[in-house]
């Protein structure tokens, strides 16, 4: 058989090289060559996330110790949300602050357990802002069920100026990175910077470092899991009901029924759904009016998260990044996942099915 010329350039061609796996490098070394990639980077930037990274180390060491250290219960104190303050929630709000306070890039910041924002330096040089929910799920602190850190990074408005209330209320889109710690049978930081994936990185305590673990998390197209408060089904509207029942009914065609996992903490219900996909959801109802999770704290650092991984995040009507905040404990309606199960959720809403 006469080879062509033709021929042999497909025998010579091959594939480019894939891009390495970084699986196994620790955190603050992927920071360090995200960095590289931005030449006129100051590491203002770098030393913010790397801070949030100590952060994460020093909760966890709380959270481990909780039961030996005194650190469970109640203070007896109720903070601005009207939700009694666990010893834990003050631990892990005062750890947070303190450390974002430390290196002076970062001005301001908002906390679920604040009233107001605090300032963290009058450096005029400090450029960031950061949002957190210190500890999500404090009614399962005391159960030893998984709990989580949310946090979310903006850039202060103008250079030079002191932070005010109005830099924060900003619609999520603007943000410049986002995350989540879940401290749960490991202690695992999950983070975005929106244009760079979606990363997980595991705790070794044995050396004190948070390693690569999950490269380039992306969420299942569609997948038939389902997380909601089914005891709050006396409170919904007819078209999450109608959702909820179209979930649990059987069609092989579409892999119903789906199946209903819910934790009741915010951070380990939406990990869960970014690993497996699937959807959750805390829709508006007649207790909740508003929606009950906070959009600053919760809903758009999750949003910017589930989105850079490839999926939804949404009010039932209105895309959640999209939403310019009135207040700083605003609260709204919060269902993410994977972007066909948020599509159904969205059709129900707008009363198409």
């Amino acid at each position: 058989m006469t080879t062509t010329s033709s021929d042999k350039r497909l025998e010579s061609w091959a594939p480019p090289p894939a891009e390495p796996s970084r699986v196994g490098i620790t955190l603050e070394t992927f920071i360090l060559e995200g960095q590289l990639g931005f030449p006129a980077a100051t590491g203002t930037f770098t030393s913010l996330l790397n801070q949030i990274g100590l952060a994460a180390k020093l909760v966890t060491a709380k959270v481990r110790r909780a039961g030996l250290a005194r650190l469970l219960g109640y203070t007896g104190q109720t903070n601005v949300q009207g939700e009694l303050v666990q010893k834990l929630d003050e631990e892990a709000n005062e750890t947070l602050l303190s450390v974002l306070g430390r290196r002076r890039h970062c001005a301001a910041v908002a906390s679920e357990e604040l009233d107001s924002i605090r300032i963290t330096s009058t450096d005029r040089r400090a450029k960031y802002l950061v949002v957190f929910d210190p500890l999500d799920g404090s009614s399962n602190i005391d159960v030893n069920i998984s709990i989580g850190t949310i946090f979310g990074v903006l850039r202060k408005h103008a250079d030079g100026e002191g932070a005010t209330e109005a830099d924060f209320l900003r619609p999520g889109r603007e943000l410049v990175a986002a995350g989540y710690i879940l401290y749960g049978s490991s202690t695992m930081l999950v983070i975005t910077t929106g244009h760079g994936g979606v990363h997980g990185f595991t705790y070794d305590p044995t050396v004190g470092e948070f390693f690569l673990s999950h490269e380039n998390i992306r969420i299942p197209e569609r997948a038939s899991l389902y997380s909601i408060n089914e005891g709050n089904s006396a409170y919904w509207g007819d078209d999450v009901r109608r959702w909820n029942a179209w979930l649990k009914e059987e069609d092989k065609a579409t892999n119903r029924p789906y199946g209903a996992r819910y934790v009741g903490s915010l951070v380990a219900d939406a990990h869960r759904t970014l690993m497996k996909g699937g959807i959750f959801a805390y829709p508006a109802d007649r207790k909740s009016k508003q929606g009950k999770l906070r959009l600053l704290y919760e809903a758009n650092p999750f949003a910017f998260v589930f989105e850079a991984a490839g999926g939804k995040a949404t009010t039932g009507t209105q895309r959640i990044l999209d939403i310019t905040p009135t207040e700083l404990h605003q609260r709204v309606p919060l269902v993410l996942g994977s972007p066909r199960d948020v599509d159904i959720f969205e059709s129900f809403a707008r009363g198409d099915r």
